[in-house]
């Protein structure tokens, strides 16, 4: 997991009419001015020492060039793995400091899989045999305390070698109580742009708290390879950092938090389809909103969603 706490955005500004238009004019105004001022929200941008960008392409141009420019666009990934690999494999090392958020975020993911899994697979998939992805693992804290109690098999996908190495040990008969039925199988030393899963491996692929690391461009190549590795019925499960507007670039952690129109930009993009959302309670006010996406390969008969409460930009966690 990927994700560090980072400063508040500087809020962007937008035009104020000081003068009150005439009463056959107002609703016209008004529904121009929301228009205008949802594109602005969601084309600006800005990063995390209060920089403001006019638009996503401007800031992906400034950072891996034109076309993804080989050498900027490798550096990009290499800066970001570079500052997790100087980060304590622990709990607290990959929540960014806030270890605290652990026991709410297990707690609201585990409510939203469990629905999940009751509505996709009728009996709760008791009676299958389910395998489960974890994407940017980190230590293998997402599997150990709720991903191997649901799941036969999990495993773990993760480009920090010493995160990957602690999931290990986490995960060993010596340090945690599994079974032949529920265990950690593979565990993948590889970052997310350059993986493509086994085809018709997995029932669910979660990726928590790692894509803000990749750029649109692979962010859609990522989930159009992934897709393949889903067997009938399987979904992802998206959990992350959501911007207030437009998004926000980390300039440390070389990662980007997305907003909530944003994502489902480029979700219809990868050709994936909205299930179901939630947003996740009980996390300290100074950190981002965070939500949590199921996201189908076929079109849902119906998107479950829950009521979000419109925040500001808050620091953010990655695991």
């Amino acid at each position: 997991m990927w994700i560090r706490p980072i400063p508040k955005a500087v809020s962007q500004q937008y035009p104020i009419i000081t003068q009150s238009p005439p009463p056959y004019l107002r609703n016209s105004v008004k529904r121009t001015i929301t228009k205008a001022r949802l594109t602005a929200m969601e084309a600006a941008g800005s990063d995390s020492d209060g920089r403001e960008f006019k638009n996503a392409q401007e800031m992906w141009r400034e950072q891996i060039g034109d076309e993804g420019d080989d050498p900027k666009k490798i550096q990009w990934y290499r800066e970001g793995v570079a500052y997790w690999e100087g980060v304590e494999a622990s709990v607290d090392g990959v929540l960014g400091g806030f270890g605290q958020v652990n026991d709410a975020d297990i707690k609201g993911s585990e409510a939203f899989l469990n629905s999940l899994l009751h509505e996709r697979f009728g009996d709760g998939g008791r009676n299958q045999h389910l395998v489960a992805l974890d994407c940017g693992s980190g230590i293998g804290r997402i599997t150990k305390n709720l991903l191997i109690r649901y799941f036969n098999e999990v495993d773990l996908l993760e480009p920090v070698s010493h995160f990957l190495d602690a999931a290990r040990e986490n995960l060993s008969q010596e340090h945690f109580v599994a079974s032949d039925v529920h265990k950690a199988t593979n565990f993948y030393c590889v970052p997310l742009q350059e993986f493509t899963p086994e085809a018709g491996r997995y029932n669910v692929i979660w990726i928590q708290w790692c894509i803000g690391h990749l750029t649109d461009d692979d962010f859609i190549s990522f989930f159009k390879r992934a897709k393949v590795g889903l067997k009938p019925g399987g979904f992802f499960i998206l959990k992350e950092n959501i911007a207030r507007n437009g998004f926000v670039l980390d300039n440390e952690d070389r990662s980007i938090t997305r907003s909530d129109l944003y994502f489902k930009d480029l979700f219809r993009q990868c050709g994936l389809h909205l299930y179901k959302m939630k947003d996740q309670k009980g996390l300290p006010e100074e950190l981002f909103a965070v939500k949590m996406y199921a996201l189908t390969t076929e079109v849902p008969k119906k998107v479950h969603k829950t009521r979000s409460k419109v925040q500001a930009n808050r620091p953010g966690i990655i695991k």
